[in-house]
């Protein structure tokens, strides 16, 4: 901060003003040399000044340029996590797009809205304190171009590629996953900043007013500093700064002066703190969560896609239901027609009348159930979805279609109880295996399928690396055991100034005149409770890492082999339900052409339909649980490729030794 000085009209050389002193004297004036002060002063005023412009250049950046300098340090940590991890890199995206198809199909469908945060972060409107455009930095998702042809007026149909693309965007809870990774990454940059060299600045200007017995004295300093400090991952720290001071009075002789002062100090651990293994532990432990942290959201998008894709099929399979429900419903009347028809002509009992309206009640109540059963599933899966669950959307009836065609190979079509050639009665019974023909592509040996679990899960890798983590924790807690020995150096040049130094001399800035120390420093390890306490319970927690690493290890050689053995039994029941479906058809036009010819009850018809709706659903449910485990299965091998923005792919297990 600069300052006017009086200049008197006739004489332009500024001189000090000689304030009058009690009985009129006034205060002998030093002797000075003008030409030095008039040289001296613009470079006094230059140093501040530099050192402030140096300050304002640095440290205004706005708001949105901090923002981007995040961004940018947060993808590059994360772009080298993903490599190491991956192979490769992909983008994760923490911002909210533009435009979204929630917003669109609450605009478009005209739904019910509360605020316009409804929409969207986007849509939030400015106020005095808040602007979006200076706060958010939204992009433009591809996902409404790719699929213009939605007509998100109308019902939305998808497919189950769709659905999952659609919730990698829209899902809360994969967002939030989203947004951890991405923290992670921020803390890292934290840690490593630490090890940065780290540049301070400050500008202070402070008026002050004193009284000193016989008058008031005014005056005004103006410092600048500016400092860098670096912590080395050896240990070492170095600290330096330069200082300019300037001061002057207000009233009085109103002198003025001015200091410089620069300070360097080091301090370098020897025993205890010293390496880098031990100081730069935190920067190592970023790095290794940062690592962790990918690999966990490799495995969270494993899971994600089976849990999308259970929600999928689980509302398809509802749909299903209905249709089976409804057919029922239909036969039920129509066998409760008949049988009304023919009491009424004395060939039927009342009391079997009775037991037709009955079963009809019980027809349709089950049809009723199918039907709210699947609102409530389709509610769930739009939620899921992360789309507003009274918004028109559903899924493609054709992706079951296609399932239960697939599913038709499967086990092959042979009957499993064969009764064309019937043995004697008193043949012993011996009973087949499930054989391997026709099985589907994931259908491999449990141990084939643990052995690729084991090389394959990133969790399992984090559990195990975890290990290496607890004892590195041990050995850096041994060593704050240690005696403390730190060796440091200080130098200080110049000098500083205050008010009450405004009358002396401008600071001198010499090498020569500069202080300087070399301090050593020994702690001696008598006490080391709390070191001593932590050490131990480093060793404890190394044992339950371990205990940890092994449960986990056990878990996931058991949820493998379950998923084998699943496939084998969905295998199995779809061969049997697809038999009981084709035995439960004929069975149904067989009693119902008995009843009619006199030579069959009703309950008889009523049974066999019963049959026929458990036999169709068990169906269905056999088809869909073969697929979910099918991608259970490769989710718990860890080989699923999921990407961030939904893309999958589910590979050959053949690739896999």
């Amino acid at each position: 901060m600069c300052y006017t000085q009086q200049v008197h009209p006739l004489n332009p050389t500024p001189r000090p003003f000689l304030a009058p002193r009690p009985g009129g004297q006034r205060k002998e004036q030093r002797p000075m040399n003008y030409s030095a002060y008039a040289h001296s002063r613009p470079a006094t005023l230059a140093i501040p000044l530099l050192l402030g412009s140096i300050l304002l250049l640095n440290g205004c950046l706005s708001t949105r340029e901090w923002r981007d300098q995040a961004d940018e340090r947060a993808s590059q940590w994360l772009q080298q996590a993903q490599q190491e991890v991956n192979g490769k890199t992909e983008p994760i995206i923490v911002e909210s797009p533009a435009d979204t198809l929630r917003r669109r199909l609450l605009l478009d469908q005209k739904l019910q809205l509360t605020d316009a945060a409804s929409l969207g972060i986007t849509d939030l409107a400015d106020t005095e304190r808040w602007q979006n455009d200076q706060h958010l930095r939204p992009f433009t998702d591809d996902l409404l171009a790719a699929k213009s042809v939605w007509n998100t007026a109308g019902p939305l149909a998808l497919s189950l590629v769709d659905a999952i693309v659609i919730a990698a965007r829209h899902n809360r809870d994969f967002q939030s996953q989203k947004d951890s990774l991405f923290q992670t990454a921020l803390t890292l940059d934290l840690e490593d900043h630490q090890f940065q060299n780290t540049f301070t600045g400050m500008l202070s200007s402070t008026l002050s007013s004193s009284h000193n017995g016989d008058r008031r004295n005014h005056g005004l300093t103006n410092d600048a500093t500016l400092g860098v400090k670096r912590n080395f991952k050896n240990g070492i720290e170095l600290t330096s700064s330069l200082s300019v001071d300037l001061v002057k009075m207000l009233t009085g002789d109103r002198g003025s002066s001015w200091g410089i002062l620069g300070d360097a100090s080091i301090n370098i651990p020897l025993l205890r703190g010293a390496g880098e293994f031990v100081a730069a532990e935190s920067l190592t432990q970023a790095q290794r969560n940062l690592v962790y942290a990918v690999r966990d959201f490799e495995q969270y998008k494993r899971g994600f896609i089976v849990r999308i894709a259970n929600s999928y099929l689980g509302v398809l399979q509802g749909g299903q239901r209905i249709i089976n429900q409804e057919e029922n419903y239909k036969r039920v009347v129509t066998s409760t027609r008949r049988s009304r028809r023919m009491a009424d002509a004395g060939l039927l009992p009342e009391y079997q009348f009775d037991q037709a309206v009955q079963d009809e009640l019980r027809a349709r109540d089950n049809w009723v159930g199918a039907r709210l059963a699947y609102e409530a599933s389709l509610d769930a899966f739009k939620i899921l979805l992360g789309l507003p669950p009274d918004a028109k959307v559903e899924p493609l009836t054709s992706e079951l279609d296609a399932l239960q065609l697939a599913g038709q190979t499967l086990g092959g079509d042979g009957e499993i109880t064969d009764y064309s050639k019937v043995p004697a009665a008193d043949a012993p019974v011996v009973l087949v295996d499930i054989d391997d023909e026709n099985t589907g592509p994931y259908e491999i040996s449990a141990d084939k399928a643990v052995a690729i679990a084991l090389k394959n899960r990133p969790d399992l890798r984090n559990a195990l690396e975890k290990i290496e983590d607890a004892q590195r924790d041990a050995l850096i807690a041994e060593d704050s055991l240690r005696a403390e020995l730190t060796i440091g150096g200080r130098a200080s040049i110049g000098e500083s100034r205050s008010l009450g130094q405004a009358d002396s001399e401008d600071g001198s800035f010499r090498a020569t005149r500069g202080t300087y120390s070399a301090p050593l420093y020994l702690n001696l390890p008598f006490e080391r409770t709390r070191e001593r306490n932590a050490y131990r319970n480093s060793l404890i927690n190394l044992e339950k890492t371990v205990r940890n690493f092994q449960r986990d290890e056990d878990a996931i050689k058991e949820a493998v082999r379950g998923k084998t053995r699943n496939l084998l039994e969905n295998r199995s029941r779809i061969v049997i339900q697809r038999q009981a479906v084709r035995l439960a058809e004929r069975r149904v036009k067989s009693t119902d052409l008995l009843l009619q010819a006199g030579r069959a009850a009703i309950r008889d018809v009523l049974e066999a339909q019963n049959a026929l709706l458990s036999a169709q659903n068990s169906l269905i449910s056999a088809v869909v649980s073969y697929r979910i485990n099918e991608l259970e299965l490769q989710r718990d091998l860890g080989v699923l490729a999921v990407a961030a923005d939904g893309a999958w792919q589910e590979p050959s297990l053949e690739d896999f030794d």
